[in-house]
């Protein structure tokens, strides 16, 4: 099985080569930039406990180093992120509030770096909800936003039941997050979920391009301006506490493991 070797964190770590936190996160420093690329292609990037092991190390050693002024977020091979692995999630989600799922999410979420995404292909599950706590998202034209939660027998992460309703509305908010329904680019930056759409061929330019700007602003007037447009994060972060309290319940019972279950069937029936 993978497994994520941590890298000291602290001013200067980003310097080193990250690859050694886990084969599957890719992550290069460029000036005061740190870029992350989710790397398991052969898997449309679904993510496993060792990589966001790997995100959280590096999440926070981009918070505790003064010089790292913006964060990229990317996919490989043409998509984002299929989500978890649900293999892998099943086998060690026995714990939900201490799982690395959980804690990337606490991470991603309480992150003091400005962190800008590019999207393309599939973007399910936290590849859609990682999302909501980016400062700046884009996506390709092929983009295809799904959060299946209550498909699974779940329910939402990320505090996206707080934050997608305040985002696109009640109405939409239930066709995303109760029907489960997809939605595309066009869609997402209608209702804020991204920025813009962003031709494919120049996606990662742009968003690198914007990180940069970000980067090279005053930092702590950036800084500043950013806790105040946030304001008080305590009623997300526990909306997050409440949905994954309410998560780990869910994933015990017979209805999500059976939904489970028939994914992966699905699954195998399509290979």
């Amino acid at each position: 099985m993978e497994t994520a070797r941590p890298l000291p964190t602290g001013e200067g770590y980003a310097h080193r080569s990250m690859h050694t936190l886990t084969t599957h996160i890719a992550s290069t420093r460029d000036g005061n930039i740190l870029h992350i690329t989710l790397a398991r292609p052969e898997k449309k990037n679904a993510l496993t406990s060792a990589m966001y092991e790997a995100l959280i190390v590096l999440l926070h050693g981009a918070d505790a180093d003064e010089n790292i002024r913006a964060i990229t977020i990317e996919g490989s091979g043409g998509n984002f992120s299929a989500g978890n692995d649900i293999g892998d999630f099943l086998s060690g989600a026995r714990d939900m509030l201490n799982a690395p799922a959980f804690r990337f999410i606490k991470a991603i979420a309480s992150c003091g770096t400005p962190l800008v995404a590019a999207v393309e292909g599939v973007a399910v599950g936290v590849g859609t909800t990682l999302l909501l706590h980016c400062d700046l998202a884009y996506a390709a034209p092929d983009a295809k936003f799904r959060m299946p939660f209550v498909d699974l027998g779940l329910v939402p992460e990320a505090a996206a039941s707080l934050l997608v309703p305040q985002l696109a509305g009640m109405k939409k908010a239930v066709e995303w997050l109760m029907l489960g329904d997809s939605f595309d680019a066009v869609d997402a930056a209608r209702h804020g979920v991204i920025n813009a759409v962003i031709d494919a061929d120049t996606l990662r330019t742009h968003a690198r391009a914007q990180a940069r700007r970000l980067a090279a602003k005053p930092p702590a007037a950036l800084a500043a301006t950013r806790r105040l447009m946030r304001g008080d994060r305590s009623g997300m972060l526990a909306r997050i506490d409440a949905e994954g309290e309410a998560f780990g319940k869910a994933l015990a019972s017979p209805e999500a493991r059976a939904a489970f279950m028939a994914f992966m069937e699905k699954g195998k029936a399509k290979g």
